[in-house]
């Protein structure tokens, strides 16, 4: 997989943030090397957050994001000003772009206040430098014209220096499965194709797994789900651990032995995206629903949905099979998960593939701060079909 092939939420999301006609677009352009924003003299010239997915040395494939003006006006600009609030949600660095010629205003000190609030890295831009040549007393930042291109070079230095020193106080990188594999093992991979699953490719979390269990240096044994029983009896040593669709897991455990570890790819997200301990108790949430309660099933991305589609089919039958409770469901995707959570019984997220791990939390902690229990597919579906702990049992987070 090449670099314009990383998939988004695997890359680094650089937001550019400021008021109008700062110069956040002109420097995005400078950044990237590309026209990738719209460039004007008048004020909110940028109104819809633009993103760009490409490789940015020194740190690699990221998305670059333009937001509009913080200081938007009217009945249309505070529209403008609550998506580039979301996009904090999704930003591991941020970029405050000042106008030099005009300093600080309050609008960019709202802003350093929520990147602190949200413990966003963060640096300042301090723009149109061929202009003003001002220093900004007791303020880091970088001096960037992107008129004459000064200072850019600096600043992408410091975007990545100050990535790299957030990343490294997080403590160790996250993994899907390697860190549990010792080289030379096989692992099983039951994989589904039916209609929901894409022609012609794998959907990005069996990727991401195979590619996980190749560097341990380990094997990874693809079939599906009506062929468990012959491949366990081809290898010659039983597998270390067999990885599922969460569709299929009540199928597949009835054809693996208690002795061999068994897990979904969904569950194992859930650990890679760091709520792996929170999914798990939200799923008991599912046994105390009553008649009129409110789920909301998530997914962060869209997608042509088919006729047996998981979140919108499946998980509303197993749920109402389950319970035997009239509750009601509502599904979201993309970037339409709610502000606001607190109508809602319990959320069942997907597994998060296509957010970055910073996104995901932010929801995370959103439900949390509200009081709604918060659990994901595979955590959910393993819990219905009772085997929740065996699913669970050889992860260390637990």
């Amino acid at each position: 997989m090449s670099l314009n092939d990383t998939p988004s939420g695997e890359r680094i999301h650089i937001g550019f943030f400021g008021r109008r006609n700062a110069g956040k677009s002109s420097l995005v352009n400078a950044v990237t090397g590309q026209d990738l924003a719209v460039v004007s003299q008048v004020e909110g010239t940028t109104t819809d957050p633009v993103k760009k997915a490409m490789e940015l040395l020194p740190l690699g494939p990221v998305v670059i994001i333009d937001t509009p003006g913080f200081d938007d006006e009217g009945a249309l600009g505070e529209l403008r000003v609550q998506r580039t609030r979301k996009i904090l949600a999704q930003t591991d660095v941020a970029v405050l772009v000042v106008d030099g010629s005009r300093g600080l205003c309050d609008c960019d000190r709202e802003l350093l206040a929520m990147f602190a609030e949200k413990k966003i890295p963060c640096v300042i831009a301090w723009n149109k430098a061929d202009l003003c040549a001002k220093a900004a007393e007791g303020i880091s930042v970088v001096s960037t014209s992107a008129k004459t291109g000064s200072g850019v070079y600096t600043l992408k230095e410091k975007i990545g220096e100050i990535y790299r020193a957030w990343k490294a106080g997080q403590g160790k990188e996250p993994r899907l499965v390697s860190d549990l594999l010792q080289p030379g093992a096989t692992v099983l991979l039951v994989i589904p194709i039916d209609k929901a699953a894409p022609k012609g490719r794998l959907i990005l979390p069996q990727q991401q797994v195979i590619r996980d269990i190749l560097d341990a240096r380990c094997s990874a044994v693809c079939i599906q789900e009506d062929s468990v029983k012959a491949a366990l009896q081809n290898l010659r040593t039983p597998p270390v651990l067999v990885i599922t669709d969460s569709q299929v897991f009540a199928r597949v455990q009835k054809d693996v032995p208690e002795e061999i570890p068994l897990t979904s790819f969904s569950i194992l997200m859930a650990r890679y995206k760091g709520f792996l301990n929170t999914a798990v108790r939200g799923a008991a949430r599912i046994d105390r629903l009553q008649d009129g309660d409110r789920i909301l099933i998530a997914e962060g991305c869209t997608h042509h949905r088919q006729c047996e589609d998981i979140g919108t089919v499946k998980l509303p039958r197993w749920l109402r099979a389950r319970t035997g409770k009239e509750i009601e469901i509502e599904t979201s995707s993309g970037t339409g998960f709610p502000e606001d959570l607190t109508s809602y019984a319990l959320v069942i997220h997907c597994g998060g593939c296509m957010l970055n791990e910073r996104e995901m939390q932010s929801r995370i902690s959103r439900a949390a701060a509200q009081g709604v229990p918060v659990t994901n597919y595979g955590t959910a579906i393993a819990h219905m079909n009772g085997i929740l702990a065996r699913s669970v049992a050889m992860l260390p987070e637990l």
